[in-house]
């Protein structure tokens, strides 16, 4: 069985750190955070598997399609189960329905471990205080960017290498012997099951009724586009262009409707201008 070397797994452990520290990018590791897209790019780079790791990777999306955070931790961390479900499936040569799987269970346990990294958090947030009553501007900046950004590495670092380094290549071991049973069956069948769950919960999320038609004419188009091998960029386009006429739309109905109050508001002030005549 194929394992993942000492460089590989350090390498995609300090793109989890990064990604779950806010390091990266600032505010837009957000982003990263939510969406194991960019996690299973780097790793498929780092396996040099690009193209098999996104085919995974795009199948993992689809469950966490309606995950965000409004504030705090998630019930699942997309980006930790990326990084543990991807290698697993390129070492197995596994379905993404089966990796589905096996990412759900690991992005519950990375959402524990976010939670434990508020806890090591409070200690630091300790030296803030004392930072803020002695005014000291380079001691602030350290106790809320630099100190939880180390703690952070700290704690991710260490797990996810073992995690891969240890442990990817003994769960892909043991689903590679279980296939042709039952038990790969079921993986799948649940993979996919979760994936609808997935696009379901985004429809619940964003179905406002002013936004599903959008819904109705993407699937209609796709219908109808299918046979002359449309590909997502033309698709990207079309998108940008029906949003920017939907948009302008709106807008000039809105400056027309103010147009119209702002008319029948002087229309009213001249008929009580006459009346006072």
């Amino acid at each position: 069985m194929e394992t993942l070397s000492v460089a590989k797994s350090l390498l995609i452990a300090l793109w989890v750190a990064g990604v779950m520290s806010r390091w990266l990018l600032g505010g837009a590791s957000l982003t990263l955070r939510f969406s194991p897209l960019m996690t299973g790019l780097v790793v498929g780079i780092v396996m040099g598997r690009v193209a098999d790791a996104m085919i995974v990777t795009a199948s993992l999306q689809l469950i966490y399609m309606g995950v965000f955070s409004p504030g705090g931790s998630m019930p699942s961390e997309p980006a930790v189960a990326a990084a543990i479900a991807v290698p697993v499936a390129l070492l197995g040569n596994l379905t993404p329905e089966a990796s589905i799987a096996i990412a759900v269970p690991v992005g519950f346990l990375g959402s524990y471990l976010y939670q434990f990294r508020f806890f090591l958090n409070t200690f630091i947030g300790k030296k803030t205080d004392v930072a803020i009553d002695k005014m000291d501007e380079k001691a602030i900046k350290r106790s809320i960017i630099t100190y939880p950004t180390i703690a952070s590495f700290v704690l991710f670092v260490p797990l996810i290498f073992v995690a891969l380094y240890f442990g990817a290549p003994v769960i892909a071991d043991v689903v590679a012997k279980l296939e042709g049973t039952v038990f790969l069956h079921i993986l799948d069948v649940v993979g996919g099951g979760l994936a609808a769950i997935g696009i379901a919960t985004t429809i619940y999320v964003i179905g406002r009724k002013d936004y599903l038609l959008f819904f109705l004419l993407a699937y209609f188009l796709s219908v109808i586009l299918k046979d002359m091998n449309v590909n997502m960029l033309v698709y990207a386009i079309l998108g940008t262009i029906i949003s920017i006429l939907a948009v302008g739309n709106k807008n000039q109905a809105k400056e027309d409707k103010e147009v119209k109050t702002e008319t029948s508001s002087e229309r009213e002030l001249t008929f009580e201008e006459e009346d006072d005549f």
